[in-house]
């Protein structure tokens, strides 16, 4: 007789293992990847097959309940069974949370309570038929085309990175090429050969970029390479549209599939490459269950499937740079020089102190406004990045020190112009700005810092009268609606002289011929952050938004706004100096227990009673603290419960408890079987993040 090993599609930490049930004989149709319907309990579930085996009936255990009916056909196969146990061990994360990586969103049976009675609710029925869909062209077609386009010889920096990844491809071990390649150097062309060599040997490919909306021109890149062979998915995409390419996966339609994160898990035949471009963006760390980081689980996915990994980006992370140092099988390339042989734009640092003791009171430093005329008066465009959205960072009453806060989230609310609203950037509540103090009735209200908004007031104001100028805001309040980005970056785009004003939205994916400035309003706003990966993102990111400039014919100019010009991040960065960066952080990282000299583990603790918080976080912290002293020896340590830096947010009360590990452990094994063991609170939740990239 046949077993069936079922995760319950029921969330919760307690369900840590497959249940076992049997598989009647008329029920022939259950395979890996099945949903099914068992009995739990008292209760019928939806659950998903992990794995399928013939037993002799002696051997069968009494009282198995068996499968009662399949009703779906296989979401994944025995590789994806493995990846979804894999993410749940490593990430300390729900089987169900991990199995739903790998299924289509919305198109899944779920059970829904119609008064006393569970009835099954099957997913809607796919938008068009398959014989609707365009039918895919012949590997031989999709190199045909690929090779008309590539017209243009490699640099020989690029050619040392193709080498790489065909060795890389050809060896079919999950060996890994890590592009380190400055902006402009030619990354995404190899990206694209490398791709080209995978389909001719009959392999698929998925390829990452961070954030899909906010990198248009990437896409087409590859849209315009392979044509209908791609498939785009990304969550701004409806359910349905989104359901059609993942089908168009499975069934061989589509051979390259291109997105976010998300994408990882598509149903690719024959997997040969995964790309993950910009693999330092911390967007590729899932936030919520299972908190997995794409990179780590792509590495271990081309191990398994024998395929190739290629990681790409200007500023590599530290992590990374590492695992090259010391893991044969991942082999690093450099590009220094762009593509076109144009220098890297001059950066320079402005003391912004300096500039207010000489009597400027604009935010934009003298050097940045003669620039700025510069470039809009010769018909240029420019790029300005404030790391930050609102008008102002918050509201201050000047006789009594009064700053309006989030009710629910333990963070000053930010003033937005538009509306004369506060609003609170973690949870979204909007309020009315008073036009007088609440605590002491002063008028006297100033708005301190600047967002966006108020950037895009007094830049309008310092361009008035120099000609036609396009000022084009770009922020989380104007992307809001669906094809928002690639509207304003075409209205950016065309013809003339413009201004693109925005968030680290503007940092990465775009490549304008024409922009011949940079300026960085204010670089220490990462800097102010209390994380232990501040320096590195400041690091990276006036290096990223650097290199917009200078990438046509027209020479570029970056200029950097700090109070902070003795920061070391910022001083390398401006000369474009890792060497430097790296010397001054890693021993820092050293000495504090930091990765990559150790692995992290985040216990997150979280309620609506401040005090039940506290008690359920100390007590899980002591029951870590005889995890680590009677399983995990030496070299771990747990720094206690503490509050977390936001510790109210979304009127929820926030402890952590932060883990220490030897850098090569496997720091699941020992938290897993605490949180496992924790008893359901029904007012505090508890969740584990590994190998976390904010502590915040």
């Amino acid at each position: 007789m046949r077993i069936a090993s079922v995760v319950l599609d029921i969330s919760t930490q307690a369900l840590d293992a497959a249940y076992t049930y049997a598989v009647p004989e008329d029920v022939d149709d259950a395979a890996i990847g099945c949903a099914v319907l068992v009995e739990f309990g008292r209760r019928r579930a939806i659950g998903y097959v992990m794995a399928v085996e013939e037993v002799d009936d002696d051997e069968l255990p009494r009282g198995l309940k068996p499968v009662l009916a399949v009703l779906s056909a296989s979401y994944f196969d025995e590789d994806g069974a493995a990846l979804i146990e894999h993410i749940a061990h490593t990430y300390v994360a729900p089987l169900s949370s991990c199995v739903h990586l790998l299924t289509p969103a919305g198109r899944t049976p779920k059970l829904v309570k119609r008064g006393d009675e569970w009835e099954i609710q099957n997913p809607p029925r796919r938008r068009r038929a398959v014989a609707d869909a365009p039918a895919a062209r012949s590997d031989a077609a999709i190199a045909t085309d690929a090779a008309a386009r590539e017209t243009l010889a490699l640099t020989e920096g690029q050619k040392r990175a193709f080498s790489v990844a065909v060795s890389c491809i050809d060896a079919a071990c999950g060996e890994t090429a890590v592009i380190d390649g400055v902006t402009g150097s030619g990354k995404t062309e190899v990206y694209l050969r490398a791709i080209r060599h995978a389909l001719e040997r009959g392999c698929g490919a998925i390829v990452l970029v961070p954030e899909i909306a906010l990198t248009p021109q990437t896409v087409e890149r590859f849209e315009g390479r392979f044509g209908d062979t791609v498939a785009v998915m990304h969550s701004r995409m409806t359910q349905a549209e989104r359901f059609d390419a993942w089908e168009d996966v499975r069934c061989g339609r589509k051979r390259v599939a291109v997105g976010a994160r998300s994408a990882l898990f598509c149903p690719m035949p024959s997997l040969g490459l995964i790309v993950i471009d910009e693999e330092h963006e911390s967007t590729y760390k899932q936030e919520s269950a299972p908190r997995y980081h794409a990179r780590d689980v792509a590495a271990w996915m081309a191990r398994r499937a024998h395929a190739a990994l290629i990681l790409g980006s200007a500023t590599p992370s530290i992590e990374t740079l590492c695992r090259c140092r010391e893991d044969a099988s991942w082999h690093r390339v450099a590009l220094p020089d762009r593509a076109n042989g144009k220098p890297l734009p001059a950066v320079d640092v402005v003391d912004m102190a300096r500039e207010f003791g000489k009597g400027s009171r604009s935010m934009f430093a003298r050097v940045l406004q003669e620039a700025l005329f510069e470039a809009v008066d010769a018909g240029k465009k420019a790029v300005l990045l404030l790391n930050q959205r609102g008008f102002a960072s918050f509201v201050l009453c000047r006789d009594c020190g009064f700053v309006p806060e989030c009710p629910t989230c333990s963070v000053s609310l930010t003033y937005h112009e538009r509306g004369n609203m506060l609003a609170c950037h973690h949870c979204g509540r909007h309020m009315p700005a008073p036009p007088v103090c609440p605590a002491c009735g002063s008028p006297y209200l100033r708005k301190f810092g600047a967002g966006t908004q108020r950037v895009e007031s007094e830049l309008r104001a310092l361009l008035e009268g120099r000609g036609p100028v396009r000022i084009v805001r770009m922020d989380a309040d104007t992307t809001a609606t669906r094809g928002a980005h690639a509207r304003l970056l075409r209205e950016f785009a065309a013809p003339g002289a413009a201004v693109l004003l925005g968030t680290q939205m503007i940092a990465k994916g775009l490549d304008f011929d024409d922009v011949v400035l940079v300026g960085v309003i204010d670089a220490d706003t990462q800097l102010r952050l209390p994380d232990f990966r501040s320096a590195e993102r400041t690091f990276d990111l006036i290096e990223q938004v650097a290199g917009r400039a200078g990438r046509g014919a027209y020479a570029g100019r970056v200029m950097v706004q700090t109070y902070l010009p003795e920061s070391c991040a910022i001083r390398a960065a401006a000369r474009y100096d890792r060497r430097m960066f790296l010397s001054d952080e890693l021993p820092k990282r050293r000495l504090l227990g930091y990765p990559p000299y150790t692995r992290l583990a985040n216990i997150l603790v979280w309620g609506d009673a401040a005090d039940e918080v506290r008690d359920e976080a100390l007590a899980l912290a002591a029951r870590i603290d005889k995890a680590i002293y009677d399983v995990a020896g030496e070299g771990w340590c747990s720094l206690g419960a503490a509050p977390c830096a936001i510790d109210k947010l979304r009127n929820r009360y926030r402890w952590h408890i932060l883990v220490k590990a030897p850098a090569h452990a496997d720091i699941a094994s020992v938290i897993a079987p605490v949180m496992r063991a924790r008893r359901a609170h029904r007012r505090v939740q508890a969740a584990c993040d590994v190998d976390p990239c904010s502590l915040l």
